[in-house]
């Protein structure tokens, strides 16, 4: 199993992206600036895509594991890989996520607690409604998770 940072032809994972966000324009709103990890066992099995949000906040704006491989690990492996790789450059390591019965709890195995709400996030910036496991996503609930020592 390896993980390599993808600089050129991001887009080339779409498929991938798109799993994690379903609305390819708000992908487009951070893939560029963003640092984009893929996780290759015997063939592409997950993203990580993480960006810089200031004062020490590295985010997860997209992350996603194939169908077929889902339940495996390779997500809570992608976020060690991240916190580890970043954890001299950042101290808090955040996702945002809709409130799903299959999202947070699996960001909290992972060690991310809740941090704040954005209300109406997911109503107010798609152009459809979104669901996850029968439930509408309407907020965004951020999840925090102290990766370093600085600051």
């Amino acid at each position: 199993m390896t993980i390599k940072e993808i600089t050129r032809k991001k887009k080339d994972y779409l498929d991938l992206l798109l799993l994690a966000d379903e609305q390819e324009d708000m992908i487009d709103r951070y893939l560029e600036k963003g640092r984009m990890f893929v996780l290759d066992d015997g063939g592409i099995k997950a993203e990580c895509v993480v960006t810089d949000e200031g004062g020490g906040l590295l985010e997860i704006k997209n992350i996603a594991t194939t169908p077929k491989s889902q339940g495996k690990g390779y997500g809570k492996k992608l976020i060690e890989f991240v916190a580890e790789h970043f954890k001299n450059d950042f101290c808090t390591l955040q996702v945002g996520t809709g409130d799903s019965p299959l999202t947070i709890p699996f960001y909290e195995k992972c060690g991310f607690r809740r941090h704040h709400t954005v209300k109406n996030f997911f109503t107010e910036n798609y152009d459809h409604p979104i669901f996850e496991a029968g439930v509408q996503l309407v907020d965004m609930i951020y999840l925090q998770r102290r990766i370093g020592g600085w600051i």
